[in-house]
């Protein structure tokens, strides 16, 4: 979560990428946070517990990354991302399930 919150930070998001570069990274390190908090969280809470938590946890996270970005210069908000992260997180989801046999 530090590591989105430092690149969200950044004024110049670097060089322009390709859309879909753009798109598999938001919708990839919101995953693999969803993956992480998964984890963490499994032996503490449950297996299907941890993959609701996660999820939960990392979409409020893509909201507030985002609200966080209008607050720098050069950088806004956009809900759109919003939604590629929540692809990231759903898949995310759906692979700390079938990991923990959640699904059976």
């Amino acid at each position: 979560m530090a590591l989105i919150f430092y690149l969200s930070a950044q004024s110049d998001p670097g060089p322009d990428v390709a859309p879909i570069v753009r798109m598999l990274g938001h919708a990839g390190e919101f995953g693999l946070l969803t993956l992480l908090w998964g984890w963490a969280l499994g032996p503490v809470i449950g297996l299907r517990g941890a993959a609701h938590a996660a999820a939960a946890v990392s979409f409020v996270y893509a909201i507030t990354d985002e609200y966080h970005q209008t607050h720098v210069p050069g950088r806004d908000g956009d809900p759109v991302d919003v939604a590629i992260d929540t692809v990231g997180i759903a898949v995310g989801y759906a692979l700390l399930r079938l990991r923990r046999g959640a699904f059976a």
